[in-house]
């Protein structure tokens, strides 16, 4: 139970800090819970597509460590699958509804879509490497995928509300970003090859932040319900 209780503990505080950055106009909670949910649903297809993918191209991807193999895995395809399903939650169910209605629910339903994919993934490893995993985790994987969550958000909120033509390519930008994101992120403690490079993702997260509190600041400011 306890184990089960850090693993949900994270990801449950994030989603309640989002929600209540939401400023002017809250969103429906039955409509979030779905967003989390999917978002836990997301974590199978995309878990067999990486063990698929990373079957076939390593022989022993344990051992496959190098930049190059790290760079591979990290990029096109744990960070490629696990954004690019979320995405497709975010622009085929949230972004089509009438409750999206200001840039910052971008990132609402984004964060909540990540969360339910992280908090899923969080029980898998919680319940395999312990207590010493959630609490790693907790500040780390975690906050990372709402991170990521934040970055897609903010494109796709601005898209939404984009009075020029090429909606589809800021929407893609924010895809772009959190692959990117997500890739330097898995490739710094993929490879094992320089332990300088393994502390630089400590820098990673603390800009990560930085700049997600910027993102969410900035479309707060843009809601047309601020008065």
């Amino acid at each position: 139970m306890i184990l089960l209780l850090l693993a949900l503990a994270p990801g449950l505080a994030i989603a309640l800090y989002v929600y209540w950055r939401d400023k002017h106009e809250k969103e429906p909670v039955t409509l979030l819970l779905k967003c989390f949910a999917l978002g836990a649903v997301t974590c199978i297809p995309a878990a067999i597509a990486e063990t698929v993918f990373l079957d076939s191209h390593f022989s022993d991807p344990s051992t496959n460590t190098d930049f190059a193999s790290a760079f591979i895995a990290a990029f096109f395809i744990v960070g490629f699958f696990e954004e690019w399903v979320k995405y497709l939650v975010l622009v085929l169910y949230a972004y089509r509804k009438p409750a999206f209605n200001e840039p910052f629910d971008g990132i609402v339903y984004a964060v909540m879509i990540s969360l339910g994919f992280a908090t899923l993934e969080n029980i898998f490893y919680v319940a395999e490497g312990g207590i010493g995993t959630a609490v790693a985790r907790m500040f780390t994987a975690v906050p990372m995928h709402a991170a990521f969550g934040i970055f897609m958000g903010y494109f796709v909120g601005k898209a939404k509300f984009q009075k020029s033509a090429g909606k589809w390519i800021t929407r893609l930008q924010g895809l772009a970003i959190a692959v990117l994101l997500h890739g330097a992120y898995d490739f710094l403690l993929f490879q094992d090859e320089s332990t300088l490079l393994t502390f630089a993702v400590l820098p990673l997260i603390i800009a990560s932040f930085v700049y997600c509190r910027k993102a969410m600041s900035h479309h707060v400011q843009a809601s047309p319900f601020k008065e």
